[in-house]
């Protein structure tokens, strides 16, 4: 009978610990979860004169009173076509000039944002802060003369999130989506096989915001992405379907998240002239 007793007493000790140990773990995620969505390279990129040569180094005043710095490569002259690239989680702009190269050559205006805390720009990155920041960088386009009707948003995984709410907000001409996922809750659980959904504090619904937007889109994948699995991109696309959107659908095979024929190869490229073009916003010169 008093063994019995001592282990009715036990019991709700262990619930206790347990209950602790839930409480602490969430806590940690709550506290550390932005390190680990945004790992950003915070080394300053190499000189814009060296790195991409035509382009100019431009600052971007954001609401909240950041000053971030930026790099644009003007449209040829007598074209106003240029795309706004948002990027990913890794490297800096210094790292995406050969993207904003191969779109010079097809005929494109191109400005590389750079989010607050990435390539040497204050502040800290979340959900709210990249909103900021693309916003700026639509609102430089536009003061430096670049109608509405010009513009075309690329973003690239993390940056896709970021172009589709800005679409939905600002419709462009055009909307390129490279190796987006569906929600970040579902990218997570591809990374960490842990459902963390209702911990998150940035939730980037890439499918909610592609379903509100009105032009059309262009989605981007490889075939051997091992970050964002294949299968969440083409749910993307399927999305944007079912909003009856113009979608341009492009499989790079064998190619994995960062390897360089899905990041500025032909394939990307060519889907980004292709979309521009059924949204009116075509490049200067021919991409083929």
């Amino acid at each position: 009978m008093a063994e019995r007793t001592h282990g009715r007493r036990a019991l709700p000790r262990v619930a206790a610990v347990v209950a602790v140990v839930l409480l602490v773990g969430i806590g940690l995620v709550l506290a550390f979860q932005r390190s680990l969505v945004f790992v950003p390279d915070r080394s300053s990129p190499p000189a814009v004169d060296d790195a991409l040569p035509g382009a100019r180094e431009v600052s971007l005043r954001t609401t909240d009173g950041l000053t971030l710095t930026a790099w644009h490569l003007p449209a040829p002259e007598g074209c106003t076509s240029t795309v706004l690239v948002m990027p990913g989680n890794g490297g800096h702009r210094g790292s995406r000039a050969p993207l904003a190269a191969a779109l010079a050559s097809a005929g494109f205006g191109v400005l590389l944002l750079e989010y607050r805390g990435y390539g040497g720009n204050p502040g800290s990155p979340s959900e709210a802060g990249l909103t900021r920041d693309a916003r700026a960088a639509r609102a430089y386009l536009l003061d430096a003369g670049v109608p509405e009707t010009s513009l075309i948003y690329l973003g690239e995984s993390l940056g896709a999130a970021v172009a589709a709410g800005l679409a939905a907000e600002h419709p462009p001409a055009a909307l390129v989506l490279r190796s987006p996922f569906t929600t970040l809750a579902d990218a997570a659980r591809a990374a960490y096989r842990v459902p963390v959904g209702a911990l998150l504090l940035d939730r980037f619904d890439v499918v909610a915001a592609v379903r509100r937007t009105t032009m059309p889109v262009a989605v981007v994948l490889g075939g051997a992405d091992t970050t964002v699995p294949p299968g969440l991109s083409r749910s993307v696309a399927d999305a944007a379907r079912e909003a009856r959107r113009e979608v341009v659908e492009v499989v790079v095979p064998a190619a994995d998240h960062n390897d360089a024929p899905l990041v500025s190869g032909p394939d990307l490229v060519d889907a980004v002239v292709d979309v521009a073009i059924l949204g009116s916003a075509p490049p200067c010169l021919p991409a083929r």
